[in-house]
């Protein structure tokens, strides 16, 4: 059932005579009736009204037809949802309304119009739902009218008042309506008549029909009335606005269309408003805030103002330009998978497992909790080890663009924050730029060497930074071209230095510093295998098959012609012997090359570096030390020898200051300990002692060689010779204790090289044999040693004496 008007030229009409008068539902006697049951949708009939409605349901039309064919009479009532097309008696209300079926319509779609008359309200005894349709035993309900009391009629005249009201505002309601609500002399028939014409929401309808008790029944009628009288005022004050700022856009419009008229007669070709229009158009679309738009709409009415072609003008164009370029609220959805960043850092690069393990625990944080800001990750390593790249991988791994700003010899605090625009050519900053050239306002930006950073009279770039790198504060960035708050929250920056010595303290207190070590022998063969080989036959246009380089002469090429601490030298070298390889294919039609260890000569020359040889002897005085260089670890022997003398002490070698320091520790410390040693407690004053650590040309300074000079030094006291396969490192004290050192990993693996098969390191540092390889652990015999009495009896070879 359908309360729809469908319009129709020729319906068949049935007129049908109502013999019985509606005076005779006055009988008050309060019997059981039985009628059928036209159910509506959305529609709610009330006694005394004229409603119609369309019957499509073949239950209802049986209904329909069985009434006609009795008085005329039906119940009709209301479906308490309207997903039922065929409703049972549980699905409607048990309150309606006893009708006079005045007139059908047959329409030529099926359809049957109905108009019908609501006599009184009826309540439903007992329904039966039979095939054909429904029916029920219904009683008449009838509500006595208060007594015509002071309050009753106070009550009547406020109801009028506030339909006035609605009225008033309402151009919806005919004039015979609002006299028959005027004339209405009973609550129960002008709270009926009220709800009919004023409440559109059918549940609030059938409350008013359900409610007997007159009074109760105007008095909720009236609260519905109040509401909607409210609403209406409110519709009422918004279309008011609306209307208003249509008028204003059209005399706007008007404004705009004279001046359009007019640049065309003088021949002006520059549109500028439409450029404008267009910036407008854009501007309403970006997501920022209401302040920010307000301003660049500021900037658009100034270039309207503008003559064509100042410079002043096209100076507002390239602001407005820059600013719409610029991803306003548009982020990448990251797509953190643990495995698959793992599996993605794994394969670009070998080992750094501390790094990696570093990074993943960020992103684990980032995957729990999407709106905490973490720390800034500073990557701090020698050149070549893979910082730049690692961070290219995390970007790949996780879905976020990827930007890299190098910061190296950056001075000007301009080129971080941007140029005011008050300055000829001013541009925005770096950041921005970044931003820009991402399309996201959440990519990973690399803010690589910012350790190299400068300063000069032109400002500090650093404190520039101090905002950029602060999770605290970027959220409102302001650079000096855009001049708007710009949110950097959501951006991952992730920094790379070579010194951490030379990263301003402010800017590492805002990092999370994590340290990449050069990489040891073994770790560039992999990564030559793994990584640069198969890179540089792309680039060299050969395949495996061309071309292939043996084991043993890929650990030469490491050895003696790279010494570095990453592998851009050693990929370079590859490169190197795959071009030479490429002549000889070419020139000599092979098919194949394999470059083994002897013919390297023959492709990169003579050998650049000699690797250092394990002595052929025990020696007295002579002790292999282990120290750490930016381009791995490297054995540092040290020589001592005693002449005839008065006392001096030389120390020769390129020695710094803190390793001067460790030579006289150790020679305070074997006096103060003579006796224990079975030494001549005189023998700084007999002997001139002299120091040294070969290959003077390269400077050395640390505190580490202090065991190593001691043990050197006793061994020439006592004559007694030092374990050639025994190196050491270690600080000492002035009352013998071994301190611990750094760069173990790489010392131990430059004792690997050389043949060393016992190692001394301090007590200390037992913890940090987690980091040294495994080749390393399993092929040397590692002795902690917390004094320097240990480290003797490990060392020297005490039933040698000469």
């Amino acid at each position: 059932m359908e309360n729809i008007e469908n319009k129709n030229n020729n319906p068949s009409v049935t007129q049908i005579n109502d013999t019985n008068s509606p005076a005779e539902s006055n009988n008050k006697k309060e019997s059981i009736e039985h009628y059928t049951v036209l159910t509506l949708r959305g529609l709610v009939m009330f006694p005394k009204s004229i409603i119609h409605f369309d019957v499509g349901r073949r239950k209802t039309k049986i209904a329909l037809m069985k009434a006609i064919n009795q008085d005329q009479r039906v119940f009709i009532t209301t479906q308490k949802t309207l997903d039922f097309s065929d409703p049972t008696p549980n699905d409607i209300f048990d309150i309606g309304v006893i009708a006079s079926i005045k007139q059908i319509i047959r329409l030529r779609d099926g359809l049957v119009r109905v108009v019908a008359e609501g006599l009184d309200r009826a309540k439903i005894v007992s329904a039966i739902d039979n095939d054909e349709c429904l029916e029920a035993d219904v009683k008449r309900i009838y509500t006595k009218e208060p007594v015509d009391s002071p309050e009753t009629k106070a009550l009547l005249r406020t109801a009028k008042y506030f339909f006035e009201e609605y009225a008033k505002k309402s151009t919806k309601i005919p004039q015979d309506i609002i006299m028959m609500v005027k004339d209405a002399i009973s609550c129960g028939e002008i709270a009926d008549n009220i709800a009919d014409i004023v409440i559109k929401d059918v549940s609030k309808k059938q409350e008013v029909l359900s409610t007997i008790n007159s009074v109760k029944r105007l008095e909720k009628v009236m609260d519905f009335l109040v509401e909607e009288t409210q609403i209406l005022s409110i519709e009422e004050r918004i279309h008011s606005r609306v209307r208003e700022r249509i008028d204003e856009n059209q005399k706007e419009y008007y404004l705009r269309e004279q001046l359009r008229a007019i640049q065309e007669e003088l021949g002006d070709t520059d549109d500028i408003l439409r450029d404008i229009d267009d910036y407008k158009e854009k501007i309403f679309s970006l997501r920022t805030t209401d302040e920010n738009k307000n301003k660049l709409l500021k900037e658009c009415d100034k270039l309207l103002k503008m003559p064509p072609g100042s410079h002043e003008g096209s100076v507002i164009r390239s602001y407005i330009d820059a600013c719409l370029e610029l991803p306003w609220g548009i982020y990448t959805k990251d797509s953190i998978n643990l495995e698959k960043v793992r599996k993605v850092i794994d394969k670009d690069h070998y080992g750094m497992e501390k790094v990696k393990e570093s990074i993943i625990e960020q992103l684990a944080v980032k995957y729990l909790n999407n709106d905490i800001n973490g720390q800034i990750i500073c990557l701090v390593g020698p050149p070549g080890v893979g910082k730049t790249s690692i961070a290219k991988s995390i970007a790949n791994s996780i879905g976020r663009k990827y930007v890299r700003i190098a910061l190296g010899g950056v001075h000007d605090e301009a080129e971080i924050r941007g140029h005011r625009r008050t300055y000829i050519g001013a541009m925005p900053g770096r950041i921005i730029s970044a931003i820009k050239q991402a399309g996201s306002s959440n990519p990973l930006i690399l803010l690589d060497e910012i350790d190299k950073l400068g300063k000069d009279f032109k400002g500090d770039p650093t404190s520039a930074l101090l905002e950029v790198l602060d999770s605290e504060q970027n959220n409102s960035f302001v650079d000096h071209y855009i001049d708007m708050p710009f949110d950097l929250s959501k951006v991952m920056f992730i920094t790379t230095a070579n010194d951490y010595s030379m990263i301003p303290t402010p800017l590492a207190d805002r990092m999370d510093i994590i340290h990449l070590s050069s990489y040891t022998r073994e770790e560039k063969f992999n990564i030559a295998k793994k990584h640069l080989l198969t890179k540089q036959l792309e680039k060299n246009g050969l395949t495996s098959k061309l071309f292939k380089i043996s084991d043993n002469a890929m650990y030469d090429i490491i050895d003696s012609y790279t010494r570095e601490a990453g592998v851009r030298t050693l990929e370079r070298t590859i490169s190197k012997v795959m071009k030479k390889a490429a002549v000889t294919i070419i020139s000599n039609g092979m098919k194949k090359v394999i470059v083994k260890q002897p013919e390297l000569e023959k492709y990169l020359g003579p050998k650049k570096f000699k690797n250092d040889t394990l002595s052929e002897i025990d020696e007295i005085g002579v002790v292999t030390g282990l120290a750490w260089t930016s381009v791995g670890g490297e054995t540092m022997p040290i020589e001592v020898a005693l002449l005839e003398g008065n006392g001096k002490i030389e120390l020769t070698g390129s020695l710094g200051d803190v390793m001067k320091e460790s030579a006289k520790i150790a020679i305070s410390s074997i006096r103060a300990r003579a006796k224990d040693l079975n030494i001549d407690s005189d023998f700084y004053k007999k002997y001139d002692i002299h120091i040294h650590a070969p290959e003077g040309a390269v400077p050395k300074d640390g505190p580490s060689a202090g065991v190593t000079m001691t043990t050197a030094l006793v061994s020439a006291l006592l004559n007694i010779p030092v374990n050639r396969s025994v190196a050491m490192t270690g600080e000492i004290t002035l009352r013998g204790k071994v301190l611990p050192i750094g760069g173990l990993k790489e010392k131990t693996m430059a004792a690997y090289r050389l043949g060393i098969k016992k190692i001394i390191i301090p007590k200390d540092n037992q913890s940090d044999l987690e980091e040294v390889d495994k080749v390393v652990k399993d092929s040397i015999e590692f002795v902690f040693a917390d004094n320097i009495d240990t480290v003797l009896r490990s060392a020297l070879l005490l039933d040698k004496e000469v």
